[in-house]
This record gives C-alpha cells, structure tokens and sequence, in this order.
C-alpha cells in the first residue's frame, strides 16, 4: 500500500543547516506547523529547535505538548471564544489588523505576552496568487498609510510574510520594501518576525547571502530580536510518497497509470500549485521510451498529473517514489471518497524503518462522528 517516508538523516540534514544560520545570522529561527505538524519526528526536530509558530489553537496546542518552546501565534482574527486560550499559551502574539488589537487590546496587556501587527509591505515577489500574501486586496496585514504617523500603544512587534519557497535575494527585495514603508516604526517596537518562506536548506539557496542580508539589518537596527519563521525549509526533500501501480487505462492514445494514492487527496498541492513531483523511476522525455500520466483512485476527473517517462512500460505492482511529499503534503491531505490514507513510517540513520501511523476505518468515520 502507499506509504509516506521519511527520512531521519535528511531531516537532521536540514536541521543542522537552519541551526547554523541561526546561530550566525543571530536570529531565531522557528518551526511552522502549517508546513509540517508529523509530531512523532518531532523529538528529532527538539534537538535543533524547540520555538514555533501557531495559526490555530490546535497548533498551539501541539506545539506546546510536543516542543515546549516559545509560541509566537498569528492569526488572521481572534474571537472571543479563542483569545483567552491563545493568550494563555503563547509567548508572542501578532494580530492581523489595528481594529483586532484595539479589540482584544485590554486582554493581551494584562496577560503580559508581546503583541506585534502585521504588516503588508506589498511587495510580490510570488507568482502563484494562490500563495502571495501581498496581492493588490490581501486580507494580510496592515499597510503603512493604514498605521498613520504612530503604531497604536501598546505594541512591541512587527511581523511581515511576502515569500513562498523564496531564495535569499527574493528576502532582499522584500526588506527593502519593509524597511521604506515601515522604518520609521521600528524605534517604538522590541521585535521583527520576517514570517515564512525562506528556502534555505534548496540546493543552491545563498545561504550566506541570507547571514549577510540578516546581520546587515541587526547593525541597523541593534535594539531588535528578529524572528524567521519558514515553513518548507525545515522538511524540504526529507520524505516520498511510495505508491503501487494498480491498473493501467489507455484511452484515445493517452496511458494513465492508476496508483493507490490520490492526488487531491494525499498530494492536493500537485493540483493546486500546480506542479508536477519527481519520479526516482521515470526518465528523460524521448520518443522511444513509454508515457503516462499517473491518475489517483478516487472518482474526481481531475485526479491525474503528467506526463512522465520510463524505459520499460509500467506495470501492475511496480511500485513508483514520487519525491518530497513530506512539507506542504501530509498536512494538506483529506480522507475525501474514503480512500485510504497511507502509513507513514520514519527511516532511521541505520537504514531500519519504524511505522508511525497506519490508519483504518475508524480515522474515516471518527471525523464525521
């Protein structure tokens, strides 16, 4: 059956390499649960890193029983059923606009955790809308004419979020744009959160283009601990989806392997992006060799990616390693159709495989319950 793997060294890979930005760059660098919430590895993760960020009281939750950390929380809106719980757990909290602070304002200061404000410096550096935060409209952050001349009192941090799977001079473009907009609020605030998006664990990622970037604004501005919060980086390329060819469809000269995984169920980003994975089997596109697309075994039209190649035709039982579909992914997935979820299983630095999470009838029932 499909399963998703994950693989301890390269995840300590990508750990090691955070860690030593941040220790360079004098930063903190914390982990996004909306990227990577498979808490079993997160003993792994608490060797390098035990901050986070939390979007949802869940989040927090998981955050707090699993890495014990600081919790910075944002959250589009607060509510009066959420604030008090929110407040309670975290340690930093931004809020999305001037009429949330004003509105939970009273509550945050006695509680005595760091408020900050988002801000959308509006600078696109994104070219999926689906992913770019500071689209003409957003729903995210405050713009600086909105502000005024003053942040509202009682204010200690700034927080800003304009990159997606970003390199280090996407960062440079967006900062300056922060720092033209929003610099002249930077005296009355104790902290920075540059939000997520910072792909620095990518195969060619300028790494020390980032220490550098980082360091610059610390000399400018000394006073400011400055969080990064990225997402993808912490998981990039540590896991793939196995899957099992279970049938092979040929209709009006297209070939679609069908696999026992879903696209829209256990990889929507292909969809939704979209992108196509890497195949460890497949090869270079060529006339002689044999194409499919790869279809998913639910009954949504639209659940198929392709083309791929390979050498030999595909057949019933082979199985197929699509790549990095551990960040973005196992987070997104659905029980939609009531297919099954596949296992997840953890491959230790020795090679031996240990089983996570298999999940059964009552996973898909229990969430209707």
């Amino acid at each position: 059956m499909a399963t998703y793997i994950v693989y301890e060294s390269r995840l300590r890979r990508n750990l090691a390499l955070i860690k030593k930005v941040k220790e360079e760059a004098g930063v903190n660098i914390i982990m996004a649960f909306k990227a990577n919430a498979l808490w079993r590895t997160f003993p792994i993760v608490q060797e390098y890193c035990q901050d986070f960020t939390a979007s949802s009281l869940n989040e927090l939750q998981l955050g707090l029983t699993t890495l014990g950390g600081e919790a910075h929380s944002y959250c589009p809106a607060y509510t009066p059923e959420t604030i008090d719980a929110f407040l309670e757990g975290s340690s930093h909290i931004t809020f999305n606009t001037i009429s949330q602070w004003e509105r939970f304002k009273d509550k945050t200061l006695a509680s005595g955790k760091s408020p900050g404000l988002r801000v959308n410096p509006q600078c696109s550096v994104i070219e999926t809308d689906l992913y770019n935060p500071a689209l003409p409209g957003s729903r995210f952050g405050m713009t600086a004419d909105q502000i005024g001349k003053r942040l509202p009192e009682g204010i200690e941090g700034l927080h800003f979020h304009a990159l997606c799977e970003s390199s280090s001079y996407d960062l440079e473009r967006v900062l300056a744009a922060f720092e033209e907009q929003f610099g002249r609020f930077l005296p009355q605030v104790k902290w920075v959160n540059m939000g997520g998006g910072h792909l620095m664990t990518r195969e060619g990622y300028d790494t020390d283009h980032l220490i550098r970037l980082l360091r610059g604004f610390r000399e400018r501005y000394p006073w400011l601990k400055v969080i990064l919060e990225p997402g993808s980086a912490f998981t990039w390329r540590t896991g793939d989806l196995d899957v099992e060819v279970v049938d092979v469809v040929e209709n009006q000269g297209v070939k679609t392997a069908i696999i026992d995984a879903s696209f829209a169920c256990h990889m929507p980003d292909c969809l939704e992006m979209p992108y196509k994975p890497a195949i460890t089997e497949s090869v270079e596109e060529s006339p002689e060799r044999y194409c499919y697309r790869l279809g998913g075994n639910s009954c949504l039209s639209g659940d198929f990616v392709g083309d791929w190649w390979f050498d030999k035709p595909l057949e019933i039982g082979q199985h197929l390693t699509l790549e990095d579909m551990n960040h973005y992914t196992t987070v997104k997935t659905t029980m939609f159709n009531g297919l099954q979820h596949p296992d997840m299983v953890l491959e230790r630095q020795d090679g031996s495989r240990e089983l996570l999470r298999h999940f059964t009838f009552a996973d898909y029932r229990d969430r209707m319950d």
